[in-house]
């Protein structure tokens, strides 16, 4: 091939590389980041004959106050019947945020349910280079300064609604008839989490014990699953939010491993193992509004009884599906 040929091919192969990533990012930051998905799951975690009991898990919406789109998206979600719905933090983008955020919930605040609070009920976004986020969780530096959007707001109008605040508290709810223990933390992202005030075996009287915090950091998941919590609910990694297709996400935002930066996976520690799952969440942050891979979502989880004794069942008895 001529000098001539071989730059005309290296052109067009540039071309068509360039055009390729133009419209990656034009449906990451135009399509996929707005097609919400639910996901459904079922996890056998009840004891043996109970009723089962429908838990919508909600994360990381980072609402701004103009996302309509998703606050109907949300709204409808009522229309699951859950009978139970659990939030696991970052709900805010903006300090004007809250009442778009509660309108979002609407029927859903009538329901039991349970929150955590993220760095982004305390901290609005700001610009920040992208490429931090391939550093380790460790390595990520959090200003100082202190919260500057009005989380005390967003708590008092989920306390009014009758949900249980679990930053670092537990708490115990009647759920079809059955007794639900809860256990959270703050954030682990941001350093506010203290399990040690909320550590300890769990009741046996209880139908189920649940621990729920916001980001999946180790030491949390250890704390609970070690205390014998059989069921962990948590958010924060976005799945990864830009995922290479056939491969998966390159990212946890946290110290969790990538092959359960979303969904329903196990996770154990000191002989012990409980249902983890992790959502991808509903949003983004306003300075990064793209999604590649990994749609926004919610999952109705349906608790289900163990079909055997929790001594026989296998190391990982779920399943789950769009």
């Amino acid at each position: 091939m001529s000098f001539r040929g071989l730059a005309a091919t290296t052109l067009k192969t540039a071309a068509v590389v360039t055009g390729v990533g133009a419209a990656c990012v034009a449906y990451a930051a135009g399509v996929e980041v707005r097609w919400f998905a639910l996901r459904r799951v079922t996890v056998p975690v009840l004891p043996v004959g109970a009723t089962p009991i429908k838990v919508l898990h909600l994360s990381d919406l980072h609402l701004m106050p103009n996302q309509q789109k998703k606050i109907r998206w949300v709204s409808e979600l009522a229309g699951l019947e859950p009978d139970l719905v659990v939030n696991t933090g970052d709900n805010l983008a903006h300090p004007d945020s809250v009442q778009p955020l509660l309108r979002a919930h609407g029927e859903l605040l009538d329901l039991p349910g349970v929150f955590v609070f993220g760095s982004n009920d305390y901290w609005k976004p700001h610009f920040k280079n992208p490429g931090k986020y391939l550093l380790p969780a460790n390595k990520q530096r959090h200003k100082p300064h202190g919260p500057d959007l009005p989380f005390e707001e967003l708590r008092a109008a989920f306390t009014r609604a009758g949900w249980a605040d679990l930053n670092n508290a537990r708490s115990t709810l009647k759920v079809n008839g059955q007794r639900l223990d809860f256990a959270g933390t703050d954030d682990p992202h941001i350093k506010r989490d203290r399990y040690d005030e909320i550590a300890g075996e769990v009741d046996p009287a209880a139908d189920l014990s649940i621990g729920v915090t916001h980001a999946p950091y180790q030491r949390v998941l250890n704390g609970f699953v070690g205390d014998g919590y059989p069921l962990v609910l948590a958010g924060h990694t976005h799945g990864g939010q830009l995922a290479v297709p056939f491969y998966g996400a390159l990212v946890t935002n946290c110290d969790l491993d990538t092959s359960r930066v979303k969904g329903l996976t196990t996770w154990g520690y000191d002989g012990r193992q409980a249902a983890l799952h992790v959502s991808a969440g509903l949003g983004t942050s306003p300075y990064a509004p793209v999604r590649f891979a990994c749609r926004p979502e919610a999952t109705l989880l349906t608790l289900v009884p163990r079909a055997t004794p929790p001594a026989a069942q296998s190391a990982n008895p779920i399943s789950s599906q769009r």
